[in-house]
């Protein structure tokens, strides 16, 4: 077995998981109910389906992705063949997170089994059952020398980043990135950190009220929250702010209805630890929708928030929850005014009909990435680089850039006998000036 250079052994390999993720589907869509309510809508849309359509697309790109690519050569080098070659980086280690445990598990070892590369894969024990599946479906998948997936908690995960990585993967928070990027600078590891932020959502007075709230409600409470695109905190024009507030109201009740306790598609808060984290958001707020609480069953209701003080404990890092702020602003001063306090974050979305107003929004801030009159959706595009910028992240992936992500792309000169152009070679005497002259050509 040589799944370094053995492509063909590669493909093989993600052809089995293929099989074993169909045959195992419904166990995982029972998993994460089992985990936080997860509902099977959800489910299917953001983790089985997508795992699916990114197994059929790599398997269907793999050999076009990893044979080498020949480039144009530089005629300094005349007469020469060049070529970029895509090595895997060798041993790699994935920790996954708990918000899309089978997703973000599984797609970063898609891509680094295709690009031929060993794997060790920590899935999230905040999600026991989902853990369990993800070990099992690895474990008749693939041979324990080419994917093995080591399950535990943070113990365990501070032995892995211990050894020493070719790679390192990782998706979750922001302290823990920073803790995983420590450590692997100690190896001089080359990382992937999928982290988060405070994302904007900005709703200026041209947008479409009722398809706004509808689109930004639907991405807000998706998993309850637990999403790091989800937008984090509104920011509407002070110009429709009451009617959107009305709209949004309308939108929840028609997604979750009047009761959304009761309702199968709205999922439950991960633990009791980040229950009592949001609990605590909501002490002495301005609650305008929403705000019931039930923590034997990790439930926080989808909540508004209005006008809270931007120092106030849900202003000053990402939510993470089912809790929505919603801030007004008078102009694009305003906007940055707030915008600037926090650090990039991974997303952020313009809801308007005013191309000019939305073009200088994109132009003026730096984010992972975002949408123009919607939320979250670009996340689902595979011919996108999804990462943050800063402390939302380093690297992206997604299709064949989660290809490169786990490959070395080395440079090779071929270079031809028949003909040796002397003038590199010493005594240089006065080839200097020939030098300048063919650079300066060149350029």
């Amino acid at each position: 077995m040589n799944f370094k250079t053995d492509i063909s052994y590669r493909k093989q390999s993600l052809l089995k998981l293929l099989n074993c993720v169909q045959l195992h589907e419904q166990e995982i869509i029972q998993a994460l109910h089992d985990d936080f309510k997860k509902p099977a809508f959800e489910a299917v849309a953001s983790e089985t389906s997508y795992i699916l359509s990114e197994l059929n697309h790599t398997i269907k790109n793999i050999n076009k992705w990893a044979k080498p690519q020949l480039v144009l050569p530089s005629l300094l080098n005349f007469p020469s063949t060049d070529y970029i070659y895509k090595e895997p980086y060798g041993k790699v280690l994935i920790i996954a997170p708990w918000n899309y445990p089978y997703q973000l598990a599984l797609c970063p070892l898609i891509s680094a089994v295709a690009a031929g590369n060993q794997v060790v894969v920590k899935p999230s024990e905040l999600t026991p059952n989902t853990s369990k599946i993800v070990a099992k479906i690895i474990r008749e998948t693939f041979d324990e020398n080419h994917v093995k997936c080591v399950e535990g908690g943070v113990e365990t995960a501070q032995q892995l980043l211990a050894q020493c990585w070719d790679y390192i993967f990782f998706t979750g928070s922001v302290a823990v990135g920073k803790i995983v990027a420590k450590v692997a600078a100690e190896n001089l590891t080359p990382v992937t950190l999928e982290l988060g932020g405070k994302n904007p959502c900005i709703i200026d007075a041209t947008a479409n009220i009722k398809l706004a709230a509808k689109r930004i409600v639907w991405g807000k409470f998706f998993n309850a929250g637990q999403t790091c695109i989800a937008p984090d905190y509104l920011l509407v024009s002070n110009k429709i702010k009451n009617a959107f507030i009305e709209a949004l109201k309308t939108e929840i009740t028609a997604a979750y209805g009047e009761n959304p306790e009761t309702s199968p598609d709205f999922a439950r808060i991960i633990n009791g630890k980040n229950w009592k984290r949001l609990a605590l958001m909501l002490k002495d707020e301005n609650v305008i929708a929403g705000g019931q609480i039930n923590e034997t069953d990790f439930y926080i209701a989808p909540t508004l928030i209005n006008e809270p003080a931007l120092d106030s404990e849900i202003m000053k890092e990402e939510i993470f929850g089912p809790i929505l702020p919603v801030l007004s602003f008078e102009n694009e001063a305003d906007l940055a005014s707030v915008i600037s306090r926090y650090e990039k974050p991974l997303s952020l979305y313009i809801f308007s009909n005013d191309k000019s107003f939305a073009k200088r929004i994109i132009q003026n801030h730096a984010f992972g990435g975002g949408c123009i009159n919607d939320s979250v959706v670009y996340f689902s595009n595979k011919r996108l680089p999804f990462g943050g910028v800063g402390h939302s992240g380093i690297g992206s992936y997604h299709g064949q850039f989660s290809f490169n992500t786990f490959t070395h792309r080395k440079a090779i000169v071929k270079k031809a006998n028949w003909l040796d152009i002397p003038i590199r070679y010493a005594p240089y005497n006065i080839k200097i000036n020939i030098l300048k002259k063919i650079l300066k050509w060149l350029s």
